[in-house]
């Protein structure tokens, strides 16, 4: 089973580059907020940033129970979760920090990019306030999220979004 993070700043394109790259490549979804409630993982919340505050080992620990078939990366046995009949080849996991996965458990990183004016259109559609904005258009400029999965490793393919995505061709680049 093939494990893809898609991870970059908000805004960028991550949401509806997993969802149609899954639906291509016949491997489901995994939505990291959806995990994050369900495992009740938010610490708290950050007034000022707006967001979250989340543990990412105890996220870690809770992504690889969502996966069907992965070593538990403390004892090295495969958790044996019965899988349905018409399986799914493998598991795309959506998020800005989905890189925080260690790399014995991912086979590919994609991280997303896009024009800096672009982004910012996307993310005040998405009613983020001026510093929420200002900061993720900091981090894009900086790289944080393609630096940070680079320095854990990953193998890692950068696609930018800002006039769309082929997923035909994407899916054809990746080989899988």
């Amino acid at each position: 089973m093939k494990i893809i993070a898609v991870s970059g700043v908000p805004g960028t394109g991550k949401t509806t580059l997993s969802k149609r790259l899954a639906k291509k490549l016949n491997f489901s979804y995994l939505d990291v907020n959806k995990t994050i409630k369900k495992y009740n993982l938010s610490e708290g919340y950050d007034k000022k940033r707006r967001t979250k505050i989340v543990d990412v080992k105890k996220l870690n620990i809770a992504l690889l129970k969502e996966i069907p078939i992965i070593k538990n990366s403390l004892n090295k046995t495969p958790i044996n979760k019965k899988l349905p009949k018409k399986s799914k080849k493998g598991i795309i996991i959506d998020s800005h920090i989905s890189h925080y996965l260690p790399k014995k458990y991912v086979d590919l990183c994609i991280v997303t990019k896009c024009d800096l004016i672009v982004l910012e259109k996307r993310l005040k559609e998405k009613k983020y306030d001026k510093n929420k904005v200002r900061e993720n258009l900091d981090a894009e400029i900086f790289d944080i999220c393609l630096n940070e999965a680079k320095e854990s490793r990953h193998k890692v393919i950068v696609i930018d979004t800002t006039k769309g995505i082929n997923i035909t061709s994407f899916a054809r680049r990746l080989g899988i």
